[in-house]
């Protein structure tokens, strides 16, 4: 009897090391690709987080992480690094994976080039992929300060898509109209909309739906 109970408990231990072995904490969010940096024009303007953007703050804008997010951005054409807080949606072209503030540029040498390839890196994983687990991811094919243009854009992608809708954006000065196409959980549904768009010929970016 005591035999067969100190199997039971071999047999309980080794299954709950097993479960410990496989499991995997949240790794850090890390991303390659260019940045590039904007100033003086949207200086004094909102951004997205509804703060003021500040040329000369450490701050930055990315398309889907969440707003205030910390990230150490390197740029790997000469190692130098800087630490910025995810404040804005951006950047709007294609290839571009995050936007400077101009002091955050000038820390890693990019303000005359305009463009670096960094490598971006969150410094608190854990928070942030919870909430990215909460995001909601969404296809913006275009940005307008006038609604009939965006109406019009829009219409055209209502004969191929279930769901488009525009978003307000006040800047503080302007007020744009973002032509959005869905609202997905997961960034892979997103991806195959964004494919589908552009098979059809629109420009897209995929952001989160803030």
């Amino acid at each position: 009897m005591r035999k067969l109970l100190l199997l039971f408990v071999c047999l309980v231990l080794s299954s709950c090391a097993s479960v410990h072995a496989v499991y995997t904490p949240y790794r850090a969010y890390t991303e390659e690709g260019i940045a590039s940096w904007y100033g003086d024009k949207f200086h004094g303007r909102r951004t997205s987080s509804g703060e003021i953007y500040n040329m000369y703050a450490h701050t930055a804008a990315h398309k889907t992480l969440p707003l205030g997010t910390t990230v150490k951005v390197k740029n790997l054409n000469n190692q130098k690094q800087t630490v910025v807080r995810i404040n804005d949606r951006g950047p709007f072209v294609e290839g571009r994976i995050i936007d400077l503030s101009c002091s955050a540029a000038k820390d890693i040498d990019m303000l005359s080039a305009g463009t670096a390839p960094v490598r971006v890196t969150v410094l608190y994983p854990i928070e942030v992929y919870k909430a990215m687990e909460k995001e909601l991811f969404t296809v913006q094919v275009g940005s307008f300060s006038s609604y009939t243009y965006a109406l019009l854009l829009k219409r055209k992608i209502d004969k191929h898509f279930p769901y488009v809708y525009l978003k307000k954006f006040f800047d503080g000065q302007n007020v744009y109209w973002r032509v959005r196409v869905g609202k997905y959980n997961d960034r892979g549904s997103a991806d195959i909309c964004s494919a589908k768009l552009k098979q059809l010929g629109f420009p897209t970016f995929i952001t989160a739906s803030d």
